[in-house]
């Protein structure tokens, strides 16, 4: 296990005050959570977003010694987020986008999304124009972004105005400079279609290349740029989200084109069957360009999502991450030679970083240990690699490993920012499980005792379910701040006495593509129900669970389950908190297919219904607590609105906690800690007897 060097002293003094007694909601959320980390092009620099408490800025560091220092100075938590963080291509300045759509706290003045420009040295941030996604022209002189998927272009310096930089059909994203920086290409959104465009600056052309029916985008330059590649992804309908998708679709491929020539052609195409259908990692593009000219790209052709290479003539992939085991994040090294990933590579159920030569299958673990280690981002000097780390009691931080780390240690940056009094040492170690489903398949678990565990005792217990549902939750802090917030919960609630069990329910992520694309899942069947009772019934059988005593919680997928739980099974669960969650399939399903009509497809919305809560409201007894925004876009919050009316008939007791005007992702911190706090005050009622 690697050295852990810095926080661990900062937080001993409040970590014994800690031991000796309970922590609250409060402090359980108080650590910031980090985001966003990205190496700077030149020089040993690194940057990323904190959100501590809901004001969210943007951090660096940067020297031997990787001193951190707070670079903007937003001080209010007003659920307004910064992302689209760049460095210029000297390191001497920062774009970033702040603000959304969303207006969380109601502001009677509004918001709006704009894109900033701040000198690392420091300063006041300048605001560039309304929009977000802001690119460096490899000069550092020009700043291209969009606004409402138009192309805009600003000076970085001066006092020229932004302009409207190109006027085309469809919506522009993924704008990537060349590396001459002569020009840029984009994909234009045209609906069932895209297109892959590149504007030369000086002449002002615009032309789309290789056009096709299909929907092209990732483009990928070429080192000398004098080609373009992108995936190819064939023509079809897609009709909702949430079913299973087929078993194998027309296989999706990598072109290149010629920009002299103007000609594209096929380099490699996935073989049919599994893989066919493409899958994104987690990247800023789905394509590298290595060296060798060699193509990277993340294909799931053995039923694993893994990272593959081919010659940018074409020819036969080379496998770079062989085995049973997904990668997630990937990025290309600065020398183009290497691609540092992340995965759950012998380690199931966390996370680790990775490092691949683009040519052969020779990964080298750079991470290893009880820890989760995810993002990351490889430094100018080609040795040093930043990461966002945390592990079972201390959430999410930003470290390095360098050559200098004695025996090549995490040394965590910005160690004095986790708060003295957050409750590392109170914190339960989760412990993995298997939960055999009612249809008799295995699915992971994490089990959490309660503080003080006495194995003679009958406890009451909470099964949470994640939300996606393509999610893992895993033996620590999670990486994505919506289950960062629900983990720091479920540690909570084992402090008060709960055994807690988080389900990685099928259809999830983490365990291959069979397990993802589970059969009769979600809105065609269902299918997760039987892991719900899986669940209900391992907590049952252990001998320090009191029956009479097991809730369910979760947020939108597991917001669905916990309900479909409640609703089926009242008489295994005794409560339950159901946060925006889908109550009828039919109307989520317009969400991803605004032309349904389920009187015209009348066999897709009576299995719709048939897998929702509200087929089974006749049988729904026990308590629930519902919660939701109403700006939400996820689930549309008449989800909530049609179960509180059918409750209501039922003469089932709810409680309701709306917040108007907030999103789906909670965007205040202090509406996340109404949330938790409503939810201990509502299952204390039900299970703390």
């Amino acid at each position: 296990m690697f050295r852990l060097i810095g926080i661990f002293a900062f937080l001993a003094f409040g970590a014994a005050l800690m031991s000796a007694q309970p922590f609250s909601i409060d402090q359980a959320l108080s650590a910031p959570f980090p985001s966003d980390l990205i190496a700077s092009p030149t020089g040993n620099k690194i940057a990323w977003v904190f959100d501590s408490r809901g004001m969210r800025n943007i951090w660096i560091a940067e020297g031997e010694d990787f001193k951190a220092r707070q670079l903007t100075s937003y001080t209010l938590d007003d659920g307004q987020e910064i992302g689209d963080v760049v460095w210029s291509g000297d390191a001497t300045a920062i774009a970033y986008a702040r603000g959304g759509s969303a207006n969380p706290t109601s502001n009677p003045e509004g918001v709006t999304q704009a894109v900033y420009v701040i000198p690392v040295s420091g300063g006041e941030a300048r605001l560039v124009g309304n929009g977000a996604s802001p690119a460096f022209s490899p000069d550092g002189k020009t700043l291209v972004y969009l606004n409402h998927g138009q192309i805009w272009s600003a000076p970085v310096e001066g006092s020229l105005p932004a302009r409207q930089l190109i006027h085309a059909r469809g919506s522009a994203e993924d704008v990537r400079w060349s590396p001459d920086g002569s020009r840029f290409a984009f994909t234009s959104l045209r609906g069932d279609h895209s297109f892959i465009g590149v504007y030369t600056v000086d002449g002002k052309e615009l032309r789309f290349f290789d056009a096709s029916v299909d929907r092209d985008g990732n483009s990928a330059w070429s080192p000398d740029g004098t080609r373009i590649a992108f995936r190819r992804i064939p023509a079809a309908r897609v009709f909702y989200d949430h079913a299973p998708r087929p078993a194998a679709a027309d296989p999706w491929s990598i072109r290149v084109v010629d920009l002299k020539t103007g000609v594209g052609r096929e380099v490699w195409k996935a073989d049919p069957g599994a893989g066919s259908a493409v899958r994104d990692m987690v990247a800023d593009n789905q394509l590298f360009w290595g060296a060798d000219d060699r193509l990277v790209f993340a294909w799931e052709r053995d039923g694993w999502l893994h990272l593959y290479s081919v010659a940018a003539a074409g020819g036969t992939p080379t496998l770079l991450t062989p085995g049973e085991f997904e990668i997630e994040r990937a990025a290309l090294g600065p020398d183009r030679a290497s691609v540092v990933y992340s995965s759950n590579q012998g380690d199931i159920d966390r996370r680790h970083v990775w490092r691949v030569p683009v040519g052969e299958a020779k990964p080298v673990a750079l991470t290893h240990g009880e820890g989760i280690e995810y993002g990351f981002a490889l430094l100018a000097d080609k040795t040093t690699v930043a990461v966002l780390h945390s592990d079972a009691r201390i959430p999410a931080r930003p470290a390095v490993i360098t050559s200098n780390t004695a025996g090549n240690a995490l040394r965590d940056i910005a160690p004095e920012t986790m708060p003295a009094d957050f409750p590392a040492s109170a914190m339960a170690t989760p412990r993995a499980v298997m939960i055999s489903s009612a249809d008799g398949i295995q699915v992971h678990g994490q089990l959490l005792l309660p503080a003080g565990y006495d194995k003679s005792k009958k406890y009451p217990a909470m099964i949470f379910f994640h939300g996606g549902s393509r999610r893992q939750m895993l033996l620590g802090w999670h990486y994505m701040f919506y289950y960062h917030q629900a983990y720091g919960f479920n540690q909570y609630l084992a402090s008060k006495g709960y055994i807690v069990l988080t389900v990685n329910y099928r259809s999830g992520t983490g365990y291959g593509l069979d397990f993802r694309e589970a059969k009769n899942f979600g809105a065609n069947g269902a299918s997760e129900y039987n892991d719900v009772i899986g669940a209900g019934l391992f907590l049952r059988a252990r001998d320090d669970v009191d029956p009479a005593r097991i809730g369910l919680w979760g947020g939108s997928y597991g917001g669905y389950l916990t309900a479909l739980g409640l609703a089926r099974a009242s008489d295994m669960f005794a409560a339950g908190v159901d946060l925006h969650g889908v109550h009828d399939w039919n109307l989520e399903i317009q969400n991803s297919w605004p032309a349904y009509q389920q009187e015209k497809e009348l066999g897709v919305a009576r299995v719709a219904l048939e897998s929702s809560p509200m087929a089974y409201i006749d049988g729904w007894r026990s308590p629930v607590l519902l919660i939701q925004g109403d700006d939400d876009h996820n689930v549309v919050f008449s989800q909530t609105v049609i179960l509180a009316e059918a409750l209501r008939k039922q003469k089932v007791h709810f409680e309701q906690l709306i917040f108007p005007d907030e999103i789906h992702d909670f965007l205040v911190h202090e509406h996340w800690l109404q949330v938790y706090h409503a939810a201990d005050v509502f299952l204390a009622k039900y299970l703390l007897r």
